[in-house]
């Protein structure tokens, strides 16, 4: 159920966040209610992966992306997450969830997911490898940046992400072989 809230709460307060470029950073404030808590009394992991949605959605909605996704019948759909916890975000601690595209290739889009403490310190740094899919199969980057009025060139990747996309692709011949 608090999801549902927080996802109305996004929808509802989308007029008073300004339009963003696609290469902008969507920045979503939260806190942490104790239905996000595990045992140990920090939010639970597999929330903050939870949350990412949200994040992603906000960016999505502020890039007018979403709109044409709707229009296309495209689906956004996340094929890998590489996620590193730094420190524990406590019961009603409050905190803010950046989102940012930081490039593609010809197939996925490679997003950054972070949320910062009120001192903007890490708590938690998330890569994403997402990729949109239509009717037709998945839909190709080049066609989505088109259809937003995007250059078609991304930005060079940063060489983390490159090596992880590398790991990535040959995780995945390793696995179908």
């Amino acid at each position: 159920m608090n999801l549902y809230c927080r996802l109305i709460w996004l929808l509802l307060t989308l007029r008073f966040r300004a339009n963003l470029p696609l290469l902008d950073e969507s920045r979503v404030q939260m806190r942490v209610w104790p239905n996000d808590l595990d045992f140990n009394f920090h939010m639970n992991n597999g929330r903050y992966l939870t949350l990412l949605d949200l994040g992603r959605l906000d960016l999505m909605l502020r890039t007018k992306l979403w709109s044409i996704v709707r229009r296309k019948r495209w689906m956004p759909v996340v094929a890998a997450v590489n996620g590193r916890f730094r420190r524990a975000l406590n019961p009603f601690q409050t905190f803010t969830m950046v989102t940012r595209t930081v490039g593609w290739d010809e197939k996925f889009i490679y997003l950054e997911q972070r949320f910062l403490d009120k001192q903007d310190r890490l708590m938690f740094h998330a890569i994403i490898k997402a990729a949109f899919v239509g009717p037709g199969g998945t839909v190709p980057t080049d066609e989505i940046m088109a259809a937003m009025g995007e250059p078609v060139i991304s930005p060079t990747l940063p060489e983390a992400v490159q090596a992880w996309a590398a790991a990535e692709r040959a995780l995945a011949e390793s696995v179908s072989a």
